[in-house]
């Protein structure tokens, strides 16, 4: 037999999608993970409701490199629809597993080939109903590949009990399919394939969790208060987690809740509500993606101007248009970074980690309200929707900051003599009330039109100007509040790298294969927040060569960077890719050396 593969190759499952499919294949990345091995998990599922393909690829590597690969070592097939196509992306000398009852021509003799009689296990155990066989026959899949690859069947039961919530009849029904595709697959399979799995201990004191997930728990610790929301994928799970998690986490003794979730209308609607949360002094965010970044503009616009501070989680997916609403991307950066009409500025936070997620979660309020301003967190499809292994997430390490608020005793002391946007500290940020104030000073008119530093109206041209350069100086002021951008460099390095959110796995990769199979070592820049400080323009002015990493055709961020710093741009050169897909370190790899060979 060929020399055995431990713990490093990917395994991918076809199946339609609605099929059920999804816990299966949780169960299998979870009992993975809880055997110490590294993994991630990507979903690649379509935008209908059921009934196309949709295929899970679990990435096992006891190097710890999670990002996507494009090969498939071991694939299994439970959809007539695509099976031909799972065929042909077997890589030579892999496994290919496939439901019997999917009678068409197998003609390939490099890899090993394993058929399953799912239906027919499934109708020999009289304990399951007939209306669930069609979901629990998945479970074969499992049974047999836990048998042949040597997955532990003890931390599959385990991983049903996590996703089950500990409720045994689901568990035992689900187990007992797992048991009876082992067990047959012992008896009637011969391997012949290379591939298999041992025990590791390299997830010890890791979690698995998914970024919507982690955003939601971080705006929770955060102190949100009120979440106004439109359906919309991949951004529909975040809101949900909210519905999930506040009750549990934000109730009184008594039971009130301390906290409102809204499903709004539409995102003009949502983003509406959370402008006037945001005013009355509540920490008030919403979620969305592209199409819905773009519907909430002008309450943006709004928002800016009128100093209200709001979060607003973009969880990215390909555009433009509807574009492709489950494929994953970085395409709205240059858009939010000059989100509303005129002269406007964004505050960005890009997470580049699950932990990150949640971290941003509340740091984001922070900074909303410290700023007096939306402040936008730019997610993804691949890291909201999939599940990572990622670091426990750790409490805020500081008290809320709830910026500069003149309460009662504060108007007294300066007899009313204040101004809503007076700049009286000379960082740009003026000073806000909250309504419930009862010092009769404390009135002030909030409008989206020209006002003097008193929020009077004004046309006034000198007032326009003030008023704009004060925002100017705000966003100035915002670098010294905002995560800096982690930066690992190395002796001898021959370019650098920036990149940000999720392509940050695929870079870590790529860095390691250039640097071990063509000797070419880099420095490494991950940014984590617009507007760029000092430490980006030093690290790009430090490199003759900077490859930009993201996830667009038209280098988004790169362009950003070279408008920022015209005196470098020359130096700026876009690796910049969009097909749906999460990026593979091999593409980041084969881009830079066509660039370092010109």
């Amino acid at each position: 037999m060929t020399q055995r593969i431990v713990n490093d190759f990917s395994i991918t499952v076809g199946t339609p999608n609605g099929s059920g499919s999804s816990t299966a294949n949780n169960t299998l990345l979870r009992a993975l993970f809880k055997m110490g091995i590294p993994v991630s998990g990507k979903n690649l599922f379509p935008s209908n409701i059921q009934g196309l393909p949709t295929w899970y690829t679990i990435r096992v590597n006891k190097d710890g490199f999670i990002a996507r690969r494009a090969t498939h070592e071991i694939m299994v097939a439970m959809n007539p629809n695509s099976f031909t196509r799972d065929l042909a992306d077997v890589a030579p000398g892999g496994a290919f597993f496939y439901a019997d009852d999917i009678k068409l021509p197998i003609q390939r003799t490099d890899i090993s080939i394993y058929p399953m009689p799912v239906k027919q296990l499934v109708r020999s155990n009289p304990e399951i109903p007939a209306n669930l066989r069609d979901l629990v026959a998945n479970m074969v899949y499992v049974g047999i590949l836990a048998q042949m690859l040597g997955i532990d069947i003890e931390k599959i039961e385990l991983a049903l009990k996590f996703h089950f919530k500990n409720k045994e009849k689901p568990v035992a029904l689900n187990m007992s399919m797992v048991k009876a595709g082992a067990e047959w697959a012992a008896a009637h399979l011969t391997k012949t394939d290379p591939f298999y799995v041992e025990p590791m201990n390299k997830t010890e004191g890791l979690i698995m969790a998914d970024g919507n997930t982690a955003a939601a728990l971080g705006a929770i610790y955060g102190g949100v208060q009120f979440a106004s929301w439109y359906p919309i994928t991949p951004a529909s799970s975040l809101a949900e987690s909210l519905n999930e998690y506040l009750p549990m986490l934000r109730r009184t003794p008594e039971g009130k809740n301390t906290f409102a979730v809204v499903q709004a209308e539409d995102e003009l609607a949502a983003i509406g509500m959370c402008v006037g949360a945001g005013w009355a002094g509540l920490r008030a965010m919403t979620s969305t993606s592209g199409p819905g970044m773009s519907l909430m503009t002008e309450y943006a616009g709004l928002a800016y101007f009128a100093e209200v501070p709001l979060v607003i989680w973009d969880i990215q997916r390909m555009g433009p248009s509807t574009g492709l609403p489950t494929r994953t991307s970085q395409g709205d950066v240059a858009f939010v970074a000059n989100m509303g009409h005129g002269d406007i500025d964004s505050l960005i936070l890009l997470p580049g980690s699950i932990k990150e997620c949640f971290e941003f979660g509340w740091r984001a309020f922070d900074l909303a309200e410290r700023l007096q301003t939306p402040v936008y967190v730019l997610s993804d499809l691949d890291f909201g929707m999939n599940q990572w292994m990622s670091e426990p997430f750790e409490y805020p390490d500081r008290p809320m900051d709830r910026g500069k608020v003149l309460w009662e005793e504060d108007l007294e002391r300066l007899k009313g003599d204040w101004g809503r946007y007076r700049d009286v500290d000379g960082d740009g940020i003026p000073y806000r009330t909250l309504p419930g104030n009862t010092h009769p000073a404390s009135a002030y008119f909030t409008r989206g039109t020209g006002h003097t530093p008193e929020a009077r109206y004004s046309e006034e041209p000198d007032v326009w100007v003030a008023k704009m350069a004060r925002l100017k100086k705000k966003y100035e002021t915002a670098k010294q509040y905002l995560p800096r951008a982690v930066i690992q460099t190395v002796a001898g390095a021959k370019f650098g790298i920036i990149a940000f959110g999720s392509t940050h796995p695929a870079v870590e990769e790529a860095r390691a294969w250039l640097e071990r199979e063509h000797g070419l070592k880099s420095d490494y820049l991950r940014l984590r927040a617009i507007p760029f400080t000092e430490d980006v323009s030093q690290f790009i002015a430090e490199h003759e060569r900077v490859y930009v990493v993201e996830i667009n055709r038209d280098g988004q961020l790169q362009q950003l960077l070279s408008i920022k710093h015209p005196e470098h741009a020359t130096r700026l050169i876009s690796i910049a890719y969009s097909d749906g897909l999460p990026p593979t370190a091999k593409w980041i790899e084969s881009a830079i050396l066509e660039q370092e060979e010109k």
